[in-house]
């Protein structure tokens, strides 16, 4: 374990320095063409150029195909951020970020070198209040004791259990669990606060650490594994050694 936090901090200094480069004439021309289906509001032509799913900020669901990407259009390309798009200078505004890919200002949208949108990290007003609402929603789902949080990260099944990873603000994670068969209303097994996350800066590969005594709690998800590898797993620790891991699947993201 010490080992994989080892690399993940290698990774994440490495990627630190990732530096901007201009824009080859190649990829200015794809820029340009997608600023021009954005200024002519052509959603077919955009929604080609998505590559699904496209993740919207948790609990905001995936965009998880062109239907949906359609009818959500505006609700994602609102006019702020058509406008950051129609003015921007393919060789000025837009930056190629190595294996990242090609970022709009800094990093408002994403697109790789074959000309796919990958990420739109700008929030409109509206997907800001949908946030909003399912968080409180999801506030009355749980069990009192869980109630307080800023926003949910993750919930997790492996054949055994439970477990919840919400963020209390200021860098500081939750664990909540049960046993498979109980439901998130009920009072948890087992609740650590206090949480790291780890990100290795490159594949999106990442981890939460908990821990409470003697134990630590960690859980991976895993981004770039094999073709037949779990999304997630659960790990525990007992004094530096381990005394259960679990493949776990991500019920909500």
């Amino acid at each position: 374990m010490k080992i994989f936090k080892i690399l993940l901090t290698i990774l994440m200094f490495n990627s630190s320095f990732l530096i901007a480069q201009d824009l080859k004439p190649e990829y200015q021309k794809f820029i340009s063409k997608f600023i021009s289906e954005v200024k002519n509001g052509d959603k077919e032509a955009i929604s080609k150029r998505i590559k699904f799913p496209l993740k919207r900020e948790t609990p905001i669901p995936s965009v998880k195909d062109k239907q949906d990407f359609i009818k959500r259009y505006n609700q994602i390309f609102d006019k702020v951020l058509i406008q950051k798009i129609i003015i921007s200078n393919p060789a000025k505004d837009w930056s190629e970020m190595g294996w990242r890919g090609i970022m709009l200002n800094q990093g408002d949208l994403w697109i790789d070198t074959d000309g796919k949108i990958t990420a739109i990290n700008y929030q409109s007003k509206a997907e800001e209040e949908l946030k909003n609402s399912l968080i409180a929603n999801q506030k009355k789902t749980v069990n009192a004791s869980l109630s307080k949080f800023k926003k949910p990260i993750a919930i997790l099944e492996t054949s055994k259990f439970r477990i919840r990873i919400d963020d209390l603000g200021n860098n500081n994670y939750r664990y909540a669990s049960w046993s498979i068969k109980k439901k998130m209303t009920d009072t948890p097994d087992l609740i650590i606060e206090n949480g790291i996350f780890f990100g290795d800066g490159t594949g999106g590969t990442h981890l939460y650490e908990f821990k409470k005594g003697n134990f630590r709690y960690e859980c991976h998800f895993i981004v770039l594994g094999e073709k037949n590898s779990p999304s997630a797993a659960l790990l525990v620790f007992e004094s530096d050694k381990q005394i259960l891991m679990q493949n776990a699947k991500i019920v909500s993201r």
